[in-house]
């Protein structure tokens, strides 16, 4: 079946928004400038943050790399308790919306090929170490990998695995 990824990404714009946001906190964490920010677009990119170069390989990382963690925490805590109401039987509307919330931010915790790029182009110089640059490029090929992941739904298998899974999980066992 085919649905085309716009179609995808207006159904889970909450994800892209908090994506969007998980990148300008790290940018004010690493004490970064952010230049521009749009949370969220009809079209491709589906938003972004516009910030000032860092020399600091670090933080080029934590920037790219930021939606990612934020996204998943966030997906699985917006889910956990939809997730305790249907493992239990009581699940109503409003447990069906925190599962669709929590799924749809998890689904965007992946860093896009754009995030790759500028992490590659940051640390790809001549004055960033050989160790830093070495440690880097498998971290730029996973975010590749994902991105061509996304292509066979594996965004949103993480997304459910996240906000669903996870917490099943959890419940059963401690239940």
């Amino acid at each position: 079946m085919f649905v085309p990824g716009i179609l995808i990404t207006i159904i889970t714009f909450p994800g892209v928004i908090v994506h969007e946001l998980a990148h300008q906190l790290f940018c004010r964490w690493c004490k970064v400038p952010v230049l521009e920010v749009c949370y969220f677009k009809v079209g491709n990119p589906a938003g972004y943050v516009i910030h000032e170069p860092t020399n600091r390989p670090l933080h080029s990382m934590l920037i790219s790399i930021g939606p990612f963690f934020i996204n998943t925490l966030l997906g699985f805590l917006i889910a956990f308790p939809a997730s305790l109401q249907y493992k239990f039987g009581d699940a109503n509307l409003l447990d069906y919306m925190l599962l669709y919330l929590g799924v749809s931010v998890a689904m965007h915790a992946f860093p896009s090929t754009g995030d790759a790029s500028v992490l590659w182009d940051s640390v790809m110089n001549k004055n960033t170490p050989l160790l830093t640059r070495i440690l880097i490029a498998p971290v730029v090929g996973i975010i590749y990998l994902g991105a061509f992941g996304s292509f066979f739904w594996l965004d949103a298998i993480y997304g459910v695995a996240v906000a669903v899974g996870l917490p099943w999980l959890i419940i059963q066992f401690f239940a």
